[in-house]
């Protein structure tokens, strides 16, 4: 197996009288009683509620009291009352006649959604096969069901109304009585033996195409060892069986909890001067530094000597790819190539015109948090990266600590039809626990879909429920195994909604002068602490925390900042590049990082 080790990673307010929340009423020691009660029922037994669940729930609501599910729009149907008072006691159809069953599933994946009638007029009716029998649900007004991605999407977006359902997959034989090939190869759908290693390299090798069809992280022959401890050991290697497991083998007790604050996107005048007051070096970790937060930059709109400043100030530039394509599939079906050329080429950009050393960008993060599966990853290995930042974790107590890629990732692959990499990759995935989007700890039984990113939680409408939400999220992380705390977001966002900026002000000015254990540190510092654990008492003479300690200990070298008005070979119109250095003749663009026009 390869041993993902350290060796080549060397890491190195306002007054709140003026703010009148009513959260104040609610203090951390009263909401940490509060979790360690519910704690003790609910660790390792929340009832997590995954994504097709919780659609289902909201498309099988929507259709409640609608007319019946695949005959309301026959011309001049009339229900008879008893029909009428059966449908609004009904949120989903089941036909239990096996017969009927049988012919509609034989030829259908378990749980896959079909449609019984094709055309625009049905496109939002789907059914699947269950043990049960066959269940229906309609998507809201305004959607319909994309077969390809089975879920409801946007009417427009769908293109597979006149389609009744996916062609179903050949798939290899991978387990059989007999064993049908020689060792070291495996077996087609059609049993023809190809060796092992073609199997799950995204290039389709079998004649009926099933080496690519059975790849998840729980079927690829070729996926990532598990986790073993006692082959992969501090500080040369790190893994967790678990992943919940804290470093070091330390108590939580005695393990310093870092919050990690993140943004994404470019950085300009847009929100710049968010930042400049939310980091402004009045909010102090322990040790008495500055507190530290870490972007994921895209290029287009980036204000170079922006970023220059920011990293001056010892915050942490990573990369968030050039073009930040908005079209999902993009990023899903990118090649090796394209991801390296994308998340490779804007931390050259970074280095080219913010004039910040390749040697202190260390990690990347996936636009729109898509998955590029084993390319991505496998692009990101190549191009020297210490860390990725796109893996989501299902909402789970005690949360994750981040884990190497080298072995089997921890938890199951979270989201959207995501492609998640299963093979091995000596990259540490500093994982986005999902926030819990609750004011405080619920009920055992009820179902909880948590938020990746902090400016997604839909349930946080005003700065008294974010603060709410923050200090439950803390407890829960404080209270049990310590992992860090991450704060992922957009700073338009805070912009967007000023009181919210104000409730991350308070709220961070408020932990930090109650805890004299919680530090606001960048990704790599978090890695840093991670190969060479130290518990909370010595965490404030920790050197790697020390560096770039205040915005005034590093001299400010950017003279001047060029406004470039450029041309582009790609672009169109005129495009501007802030930076301190000369301009260049062209936009700088993927695959042209000196903007030389090629």
């Amino acid at each position: 197996w390869i041993v993902l080790g350290f060796g080549g990673l060397t890491l190195a307010h306002d007054d709140p009288s003026k703010h009148e929340h009513k959260h104040l009423s609610m203090n951390l020691n009263n909401l940490k009683n509060a979790f360690k009660v519910r704690n003790k029922e609910i660790v390792n037994k929340l009832n997590i509620v995954e994504e097709n669940q919780v659609l289902m729930e909201e498309i099988l609501a929507s259709a409640q009291g609608r007319s019946e599910m695949f005959d309301s729009d026959i011309p001049g149907y009339t229900r008879t009352e008893e029909e009428a008072t059966d449908a609004k006691e009904r949120s989903k159809r089941q036909v239990d006649q096996e017969d009927i069953r049988n012919a509609l599933c034989q030829d259908k994946n378990a749980g896959e959604f079909f449609r019984l009638v094709a055309g625009p007029t049905h496109c939002r009716d789907v059914v699947s096969c269950t043990d049960a029998g066959l269940q229906a649900i309609r998507c809201p007004p305004g959607l319909a069901f994309d077969l390809g991605k089975q879920t409801c999407e946007w009417r427009r977006q769908v293109t597979d109304c006149n389609t009744k359902s996916r062609p179903k997959l050949a798939l290899p034989l991978f387990n059989t009585d007999e064993p049908i090939c020689d060792r070291g190869e495996l077996a087609c759908g059609d049993g023809q033996c190809l060796p092992r290693t073609l199997f799950c390299d995204d290039k389709t090798d079998c004649v009926d195409g099933s080496d690519e069809n059975l790849c998840d992280s729980r079927n690829d022959p070729n996926r990532a060892d598990e986790c073993d401890p006692d082959q992969c050991r501090l500080p040369e290697c790190y893994c967790s069986v678990t992943g919940r497991e804290i470093p070091g083998g330390l108590e939580p007790e005695s393990v310093p909890q870092m919050i990690v604050l993140t943004f994404d996107d470019a950085i300009n005048n847009n929100n710049f001067e968010i930042l400049q007051n939310l980091l402004d070096g009045r909010l102090k970790n322990p040790n008495g530094c500055d507190i530290k937060a870490t972007f994921f930059v895209s290029h287009r709109y980036n204000n170079y000597s922006m970023a220059q400043e920011m990293h001056r100030r010892g915050h942490e530039m990573a990369s968030h790819s050039i073009t930040h394509d908005n079209e999902e599939k993009y990023w899903d079906n990118g090649t090796r190539e394209n991801w390296e050329a994308e998340i490779g080429g804007a931390r050259d950009l970074l280095v080219r015109w913010g004039n910040i050393p390749a040697e202190d960008i260390y990690g990347s993060r996936a636009p729109l948090l898509r998955l590029g599966g084993n390319r991505q990853f496998s692009a990101l290995e190549r191009a020297g990266f210490v860390y990725d930042s796109s893996m989501v974790a299902p909402l789970s107590n005690p949360p994750f600590w981040p884990y190497p890629l080298a072995f089997a990732a921890p938890h199951r692959c979270h989201g959207n039809f995501q492609n998640c990499p299963t093979r091995s990759h000596t990259v540490m995935e500093m994982v986005m626990n999902e926030f819990d989007p609750r004011e405080e700890p619920g009920d055992n039984d009820e179902q909880v879909a948590g938020c990746a990113m902090l400016d997604s939680c839909s349930s946080i409408r005003s700065s008294d429920i974010l603060y709410n939400v923050l200090t439950h999220n803390f407890i829960r992380h404080y209270e049990q195994n310590r992992a860090p705390l991450g704060l992922f977001l957009h700073a338009a966002w805070l912009k967007k909604q000023p009181e919210m900026l104000d409730a991350l002000q308070f709220w961070l000015d408020e932990v930090l002068s109650t805890y004299n254990d919680v530090y606001l540190v960048t990704m790599s510092q978090v890695l840093a602490w991670m190969q060479s654990p130290v518990d909370s008492r010595d965490a404030a003479s920790f050197p790697a925390w020390k560096q770039k300690c205040t915005l005034l200990d590093t001299e400010d070298t950017c003279l001047v900042s060029n406004n470039c008005p450029l041309a582009s070979p790609v672009l169109r119109g005129a495009q501007r590049l802030q930076t301190c250095n000369t301009c260049p003749a062209y936009y700088p663009w993927i695959n042209d990082v000196e903007g030389a026009g090629d």
